[in-house]
């Protein structure tokens, strides 16, 4: 299991997380990418922890999503099964298995203050966190992909599912952008990704 964290996890980060592995008796599996989540955890029928990291992500995102998984078991084991998913007893609980791995040996020191940042209340998602989450895409493989803070306002573009949208306006911390089949106005966070198309 060591062998196989290491080509996920930061190096200084793979005794640890083992450790946090074989003490909360975890059943790790490495998934093909998923849209919709980096990462899940559940109990299983057999009373197996059964945690789930896609395998495409970095490997500072892949240690968050693990330790952020590993958070859920905690808690529901120390609070109770009528916990909420990311209430306060999660977030306490990532918070205490997290932050000893804010450190330089495992994140670059420009994570570092970020991170420290995102801890002081994590959320149920660091996509949520668009500062933390462009910081940590800067490590991803290269894709032709754009930021939808980054195209021009009246830019056409489209998503993952194929829907197609203009860039109209920005509201607050969020882009307005106008689904061009429906007229319909949607809300994306600055950090979402996208393809810009020809106008």
């Amino acid at each position: 299991m060591s062998e196989t964290l290491a080509r996920y996890i930061p190096e200084h980060a793979v005794k640890p997380v083992f450790e946090l592995i074989v003490v909360n008796r975890v059943h790790l599996k490495i998934v093909n990418e998923r849209q919709t989540r980096h990462g899940d955890y559940r109990k299983g029928l057999n009373g197996k922890h059964e945690i789930t990291v896609n395998s495409n992500l970095n490997k500072y995102k892949f240690l968050i999503t693990l330790i952020h998984e590993i958070s859920h078991l905690v808690a529901f084991e120390k609070f109770g099964r009528n916990i909420k998913p990311h209430g306060n007893e999660w977030k306490y609980s990532f918070q205490q298995i997290m932050v000893p791995f804010i450190r330089p040996e495992i994140f670059p020191n420009q994570l570092l203050p970020l991170l420290a940042k995102h801890f002081r209340n994590p959320t149920a998602s660091s996509d949520t966190d668009a500062t933390l989450s462009l910081a940590l895409k800067q490590f991803d493989k290269q894709n032709d992909k754009n930021y939808v803070f980054e195209i021009p306002y009246g830019s056409i573009f489209r998503i993952q599912n194929g829907k197609i949208f203009k860039k109209i306006a920005i509201r607050t911390k969020r882009f307005e952008c106008l689904e061009v089949s429906s007229g319909k106005m949607y809300l994306f966070n600055p950090n979402a990704e996208v393809e810009l198309l020809p106008n």
